[in-house]
This record gives structure tokens, C-alpha cells and sequence, in this order.
């Protein structure tokens, strides 16, 4: 009978089941979007863990025999070990090893290390990669959050369906609470009723429930292949996301979308299968106010129609709290968003590629290879129509600065008193701070010479005397002054760097000039560390010096500029010249102002487009359950609206009605969002120091308004399909039907 009875009700009942099976769609849909974008978030991040650091679990090093090796590969869980050729030298044996069992790897790399006879302290675990298999250990204090906010937001997103598509099921079910009054009334139990909702649901939404998982399957592997095409999968250091999906993936998604759906439509049967018979049997399905409450806003704005459409909106607070929460989130989502990227996208410009505009067109890196041993730097500052090309190497230093040498201002905000301790440390006879170290090829550090106007010669360095004072946090308008007291007349100037890690071994070099002026190079200078001393020096001085002082980074760097106003194609060429130079002989990686602005573009492009579709499909959501309701209002309302008419509430009263609710509808979740947005945006000004009214220039006003006036659009059609069908409705059979079915 149950099976009858609700296979009629479907085959009759169209547009209510259109709207179940809707929201069951759209669930499995996002559900499915969901653990296939996370899935393949996951193997991306495990795939570049393992090409940038490699795929061992835990690593020993020591000296080992070949016994040893055997010993290590014998044990159990471990499914291979390595000699890692690049990590091992002539004093140690570095040994990779790989667990066939991930699990076992802090438990076991202790009993490895004790038979091969290895020190504790020479154990390190491959943490990162661990963390993202949901592996952790004690002594590993980083968050490693990657992973557990992957599974966070998919249980909030199975959470927040469940709120948002259970009134899709309760709309349904409760249109029939007056015929399921009667069949309590002849003997049907509450299990029965229930039962019966509950496989209507089933039935209603299986097939939803597997296009939505196929949906969400097609809709990740198109967005992956989007963020290879937005992201710029030929960005140097980012590899291509290939599309996969587990079996497993599919199995979750499946339970998870299945489960959310039960859930959702079990919620409302649960509560229809406990009313009484004469409760049902009472209820006429027609909304009703608990308490009725004036509108006064609304009564003044429209009059009577206001007033009615604020009651009738109060009457389908809960049906419509759906839609109110999917548009207050996207709404606030979407501004937010662009708002983030707005400043992003200013704070970019002013800081990078504005700043060094006028600084560089084309940066070389030559892959380990030393200034010193850089062999091509003649005809590279040769090639025509270059303005200038600096060749150039990073060192890092310790330098000592005494009581006497510090800057008076500097002393008069404190000192090293605010300085941390791996920043600054004191020791007898003064601080001990970081002397990074800039070793620019001969012809660059003499023209640099020039350019502060002292006379050029190679037999010093050049001191950037300048700290930022670091009681004013505002970075983007920093207050600089002197760092140490310059010499005066007649007196010789010299710095002593120490080589960092035994500052016993020292270096005296003469100081040419201090200055406030930088070469014109692609470096900033004391942004982390407020407390470094920057020592300029020619690459001639440093071979002298470079034996003792070490800690030179592996790679040197070529700065060009090039013609003015070069264009992007110009670039390319001058890249292609350069490559031309110094292939065969050194590894190189280059990079061009021009492109990496608009590779930068094309990656903020494809974020916003990312987050902007999530933006979307809240908004979807909340549309869809307008939709729903305005479709399925129409029988709930009947008399309300016959009503109306028989008081002599004519056709455009109504019209006038409907449009107050469809604004309120759109309207009310932008000015709740608004505050909130307000204060979200303040707090990324004042953590950014960006200028009110440089960002109120700038704001993203029109993709907001065309949000907001899209969302506006959609509620407008959907009550004007309702509106449709409400003319329709004859007076003398709404007033006489007594079942309201």
C-alpha cells in the first residue's frame, strides 16, 4: 500500500519532487567537487613534497658498511633504503629510508638506528610528508594543518548541506501533514509514516545522488585543468597537476553524500511521524504566524503590501533560512574575496613591481657557480642596447657592534634591547649581528661607487647605514636612521666580519664610505631582520677574503636592465640571447619583469576565479531554495492569497506583494553582510597600512554590484514564476476546497 501510495504521490506531485531530487543533486554535487578538488590538493602537495625533498620517510646518517645496509633493508615495515649521494660527503653516509608501513616509522627508525649502531641525534623524520598521510609525532612542534582542514571543511560542508537541504525535504513533507493526519487517524504508526518519507526520499533521490557524484567528478577534473591553465603550469618550480581519483575517493563520497541526504530528509520525517492525529488532521498546510508582529519599516515604505509581504516573510522565516544564510555567506564570501585581492593586487604593485620597475627587466640565476669563477661577465655587459648588467653573489657574515659605534638615534629607541635573541646577541664587547654580504663583480661596484659619489676603487666596502626603527610597525611607511656613528675626518674606517658559525675566524677589511644608498639590484635589504649591517664589496676583494669569511650562497645572480620601455617580446629575445651565452657551460633559470607581471595577473585571475565559483554555487544554493519555495508556495498559500482577493486586493496589490518579498529576500543578506564586511576589510587595511581612500579608489565596486544585482535577479524570476501561477488561482475553489490538496 506504502509502495502505491508514494509512487502516486511522486507521479502526481511533479514540481515537489523536482525539488527534492534538486537538492539532492546539488549535494552529491558539492560533495563530490569537494573530496575530488581535496583529493587531488593532496596528491599535488604530495607529488611536490616529493620532488623537492624526495619521497624518504626517515633518514640516518653515520658511517655504515654494507652489513649494515642489509641489516636496514631486512627490517621489518621497511620497504627500501638508499644511500643519498647528494646529502652524504667523505666524513658521513647519509641513508634514505622507506616504510612500507608509514605508520611504524617513528617506532622503528629508533630500533634501525640502534642496530647499525647510529647516534639518536643522527635520525631525522621526514615529517612533511608524514603529516600529509595523518602521521605525526611530539617532536615535530610545526602545525601541519594542510591535511586536517582538508578534512575539517569537508565534514563543515557535509554539516552546513545538511542545514541547507533538509528544508528542500521539509517543504515536501510538510505540504502532507493534513493526509497523513487522516492515515494516523485509521491506524498507520509513526514508523509506518516515517518509513514511508523516508524511502519516497530514496527513491527521489538515487538517481541525483550518482549524476551528482559523476557531475562533481567531471566539474573537479575541469577546475584542476583550469588552474593549470589560470596558474601558469609553465611557472619555473610548479609542476602540472595531473586529474587522479581513487576508488576510495568515490566509495567516501558516495557514503558521505548518501549519508548528508538521510539525514536531511530523516530530520523532518522524524518530526511529521510525531504529531498526534488531531494535529495533523487540523493543520491546512497554510503558513501561520506565531506571534504576528508589525512591519513598520516596510509598512513605510510600501504601505499595506509591505506590511503583508513582512508578515508572510516572517510566516517562512524557516523555510527561507536556506537561501538567507547561502546568499549572507557567498555575499560576504564574493566581497571579501575581492576586496582581498584588490588590496593584494595594490599592496603587489607598490611593493614589487612598481618599486623595482625602473630596476630590472631580465634576473639570471647560474646555479652553483661562485662570482669569483663567473667567467662571462665581460661579454654579458657588452651585449648591445643593455643599460646596464650587474653580476652578483650573497654571502652572510657576523659583524660586532660596539656601545661606541651605535647611532645615537638608534640608542634612543632602545638599542639592541628590542632585538631578538637569533638576531642579535651580545656578547663582550657589544652585539653580535648578521653582516650579509654583497659581492658584485668589479665594473658594477665601481660604477656603484660613482653613483654615491665617492671615488671608485676595489681595495673596500660600502656600509647601507641605515635601521628602521622598529617601535613604528607601519611597513609600508617605515622611519630609517643612521645605524652606526660614521668616523670623522682623518680617521681610518674598518669592518671586521666573523664567519658565521665560528666567529673566531675574522677578516679586517676598509670601509670606503657609509651610505643610504643601494645598488641597483632586485634585493631588499633588512626586511626580516631589522638588525643586519649590508657590506657592499667587488668580487676582487672577496677573493682575498672569501677563503675566510665562507658562507657564500651556491648561486650568483645576473641583474639586467634593458632598453626603456622594453616590451615583452624585447625580453624574450634578450633571454634567449643570454641563454645563448651561458648555455652548455652553467645551469641557468631566468625570468623577465614583463612575464612574471603577467604571470602574476594570471595567477590572481585563476584564484578569483576559483574562489569566485565556490562564491557561486553558495549563491546557487540559496537561489535554488527560493526557487523551491516560490514554486511550492503557491499551494501552501492558497487561501492567504484568496483571502486578499475576496477583501478586494486586486492583481497589482499582489504584484506589489510578491516584488517587497523578492527584495527582501536579496536585499536583507547584503546589509547584515555589509558590517561585517566593513570590519573584515578595516582589519586587512590597518594590517597592511594601506591608505582608506588609496583603497576606495581602487575597490572592486563592479563585480560586487553584478553579484549582488545577479543574486537580486534570480529571486526576481523566481517570484515572478510564482506570480505566475497565483493568477491562475480561482477564488470560488480555493475558498471551497476543504483538504487544500
Amino acid at each position: 500500500m506504502w509502495k502505491d501510495y508514494s509512487a502516486g504521490y511522486i507521479k502526481n506531485n511533479r514540481s515537489s519532487s523536482q525539488s527534492v531530487m534538486i537538492a539532492a543533486f546539488i549535494s552529491a554535487l558539492l560533495l563530490s567537487l569537494l573530496c575530488g578538488l581535496f583529493y587531488n590538493a593532496w596528491k599535488y602537495e604530495v607529488e611536490r613534497i616529493e620532488q623537492e625533498e624526495g619521497g624518504w620517510h626517515s633518514r640516518i646518517s653515520g658511517e655504515f658498511t654494507e652489513k649494515d645496509m642489509e641489516t636496514v633493508k631486512n627490517f621489518a615495515h621497511v620497504k627500501d633504503a638508499v644511500v643519498n649521494e647528494k646529502e652524504s660527503d667523505s666524513a658521513e653516509t647519509v641513508l634514505d629510508i622507506y616504510f612500507g608501513d608509514m605508520g611504524s616509522v617513528f617506532s622503528d627508525t629508533p630500533h634501525i638506528a640502534q642496530q647499525i649502531g647510529a647516534a639518536p641525534e643522527k635520525i631525522v623524520y621526514h615529517y612533511e610528508l608524514l603529516a600529509m598521510y595523518l602521521i605525526r609525532d611530539s617532536s615535530d612542534t610545526a602545525p601541519r594543518l594542510l591535511f586536517p582542514i582538508f578534512i575539517l571543511i569537508t565534514l563543515a560542508a557535509s554539516f552546513s548541506l545538511i542545514v541547507i537541504i533538509h528544508n528542500s525535504f521539509a517543504v515536501s513533507m510538510n505540504a502532507r501533514i493534513h493526509q497523513f493526519g487522516i492515515f494516523s487517524s485509521i491506524g498507520a504508526t509513526p514508523k509506518q509514516i516515517r518509513t514511508c518519507l523516508l524511502q519516497e526520499a530514496a527513491a527521489l533521490s538515487a538517481i541525483p545522488l550518482i549524476l551528482g557524484n559523476l557531475s562533481g567528478i567531471a566539474g573537479s577534473m575541469g577546475l584542476l585543468q583550469m588552474v593549470n591553465v589560470l596558474l601558469g603550469s609553465d611557472i619555473p618550480g610548479r609542476h602540472k597537476s595531473v586529474f587522479g581519483y581513487h576508488p576510495l575517493v568515490l566509495v567516501l563520497t558516495l557514503i558521505v553524500s548518501a549519508l548528508t541526504i538521510w539525514i536531511s530528509a530523516w530530520l523532518p520525517a522524524r518530526k511529521l511521524s510525531k504529531l498526534t492525529p488531531l494535529q495533523a488532521i487540523r493543520n491546512t498546510g497554510e503558513l501561520q504566524l506565531k506571534r504576528r508582529k508589525n512591519s513598520h519599516f516596510l509598512s513605510l515604505l510600501f504601505g499595506v503590501e509591505g506590511e503583508l509581504a513582512g508578515n508572510a516573510l516572517k510566516a517562512q522565516r524557516k523555510a527561507l533560512r536556506t537561501s538567507s544564510l547561502s546568499f549572507i555567506s557567498a555575499f560576504m564570501a564574493f566581497t571579501v574575496m575581492q576586496c582581498f585581492f584588490a588590496l593584494s593586487g595594490i599592496s603587489t604593485r607598490e611593493t614589487y613591481f612598481e618599486r623595482y620597475q625602473g630596476v630590472w627587466d631580465v634576473m639570471v640565476t647560474v646555479k652553483d657557480t661562485d662570482a669569483d669563477a663567473f667567467e662571462e661577465t665581460e661579454r654579458i655587459q657588452g651585449i648591445d642596447g643593455l643599460e646596464s648588467a650587474v653580476i652578483y653573489q650573497k654571502a652572510m657574515a657576523k659583524r660586532v657592534i660596539t656601545e661606541e659605534e651605535m647611532g645615537e638615534e638608534m640608542k634612543s629607541f632602545g638599542g639592541f634591547s628590542n632585538a631578538p635573541s637569533n638576531y642579535a646577541t651580545q656578547v663582550d664587547g657589544g652585539w653580535l649581528v648578521d653582516a650579509p654580504v654583497i659581492i658584485l663583480d668589479d665594473n658594477s661596484f665601481l660604477a656603484y661607487c660613482e653613483q654615491i659619489e665617492i671615488t671608485p676603487q676595489l681595495h673596500g666596502a660600502v656600509i647601507l647605514n641605515q635601521i628602521r626603527d622598529v617601535t613604528n610597525p607601519d611597513f609600508r611607511h617605515p622611519d630609517f636612521m643612521p645605524y652606526i656613528k660614521e668616523p670623522g675626518a682623518g680617521e681610518d674606517a674598518a669592518s671586521i666580519l666573523r664567519q658565521s658559525g665560528n666567529e673566531q675566524v675574522t677578516a679586517e677589511i676598509p670601509v670606503l664610505a657609509y651610505t643610504e644608498k643601494v645598488p641597483v639590484l632586485r634585493e631588499e635589504y633588512a626586511t626580516l631582520n631589522y638588525y643586519e649591517l649590508v657590506h657592499f664589496i667587488p668580487v676582487s676583494l672577496w677573493m682575498e677574503i672569501g677563503g675566510q669569511i665562507g658562507g657564500a650562497e651556491e648561486d650568483s645572480y645576473i641583474r639586467i636592465q634593458g632598453k626603456e620601455n622594453a616590451s615583452l617580446e624585447e625580453l624574450n629575445m634578450l633571454q634567449d640571447e643570454l641563454g645563448q651565452i651561458l648555455s652548455g657551460k652553467y645551469t641557468i633559470e631566468s625570468e623577465n619583469r614583463i612575464q612574471e607581471y603577467e604571470t602574476n595577473n594570471k595567477q590572481i585571475q585563476g584564484m578569483m576565479a576559483i574562489f569566485g565559483g565556490f562564491c557561486i554555487l553558495l549563491a546557487i544554493i540559496g537561489i535554488g531554495n527560493v526557487f523551491s519555495n516560490t514554486l511550492g508556495f503557491v499551494r501552501q498559500r492558497k487561501r492567504e492569497f484568496a483571502r486578499y482577493m475576496s477583501v478586494g486586493m486586486t492583481p497589482k496589490e499582489l504584484r506589489k506583494m510578491f516584488c517587497t518579498e523578492a527584495l527582501v529576500i536579496a536585499g536583507r543578506p547584503v546589509l547584515i553582510s555589509l558590517p561585517l564586511v566593513m570590519i573584515a576589510v578595516a582589519y586587512m587595511l590597518k594590517a597592511s597600512y594601506l591608505e582608506v581612500e588609496v583603497f576606495m579608489a581602487e575597490a572592486p565596486w563592479l563585480p560586487i554590484s553584478l553579484f549582488m544585482l545577479a543574486i537580486l535577479g534570480c529571486v526576481a524570476l523566481a517570484y515572478y514564476l510564482a506570480w505566475r501561477n497565483v493568477r491562475k488561482i480561482s477564488l470560488a475553489e480555493v475558498l471551497r476546497d476543504d483538504t487544500m490538496m
